[in-house]
């Protein structure tokens, strides 16, 4: 079997730096994808000194042609493509009174027109994997607002519910090419993006990119026909 493949995107920190050190500790060849250069080479960096095999393409996500050069990247080093982790993302929190429309159309463009983008132009490297290895797996990054809304948080709740939903469109529409999908909605994250939550909710008692990355992992040991399409992520007492 060819060794298997990922592109991990917002790879040089939190989640997407767990995941990608858990499918390049599993043997993948790993594309990291970020927009900072720093960061992204000191992650490529710490994964090559580990003695695992992977590239930084700098990219922002935002940007239709970086996406494109990502790809194309990945296409030239493996010619295929076995996982896909569409993490990149970010929000804004504040009143809707008070939401700039540059603020709502870059969350919109980071978390939702990105990750189509990815499945269009990607779907070449997809469809390849799948032919060599059985099939191939796209997962994408959601929030506990995409299950849920939360005040001060509409838009972004809503460009997440955007990704369940597509995540759903996809399984129903890329099954013929065994091209599975999962979307991940964690609550609160000991990352950046929940610091300004730390004052409610103690960073130790915030789920751990490790446990996202340990559902990665699950999800990329499954059979080629069993699916898992969400998988939540709740501390012990939040809601349902």
């Amino acid at each position: 079997m060819p060794q298997r493949t990922a592109i991990v995107t917002g790879a040089s920190s939190g989640i997407g730096l767990a995941i990608a050190r858990m499918l390049a500790a599993d043997g993948f060849a790993v594309t990291l994808v970020a927009r900072g250069q720093p960061r992204l080479d000191a992650a490529a960096e710490e994964l090559r000194a580990a003695g695992h095999e992977v590239a930084a393409a700098v990219g922002d996500v935002c940007n239709e042609a970086d996406i494109q050069g990502v790809l194309d990247t990945h296409r030239e080093r493996h010619g295929s493509l076995d996982v896909l982790v569409n993490n990149a993302g970010m929000g804004v929190f504040g009143s809707i009174r008070h939401a700039a429309n540059g603020q709502m159309d870059l969350q919109y463009r980071i978390n939702l027109r990105s990750v189509v983008l990815f499945y269009r132009e990607g779907l070449d490297l997809l469809r390849r994997a799948a032919e060599l290895n059985g099939h191939a797996l796209v997962v994408n990054t959601a929030s506990i607002t995409g299950k849920r809304g939360e005040a001060n948080l509409g838009v972004y709740s809503a460009v997440k519910h955007g990704v369940v939903g597509l995540t759903q469109a996809m399984n129903q529409e890329l099954h013929p090419y065994r091209i599975k999908s999962c979307v991940l909605c964690p609550g609160y994250v000991d990352t950046p993006l929940s610091d300004y939550k730390k004052g409610d909710v103690p960073a130790e008692q915030m789920i751990r990119p490790g446990d996202l990355a340990a559902a990665v992992r699950f999800l990329t040991q499954l059979s080629t026909y069993c699916v898992v399409p969400e998988v939540l992520f709740q501390r012990f007492g939040d809601p349902v």
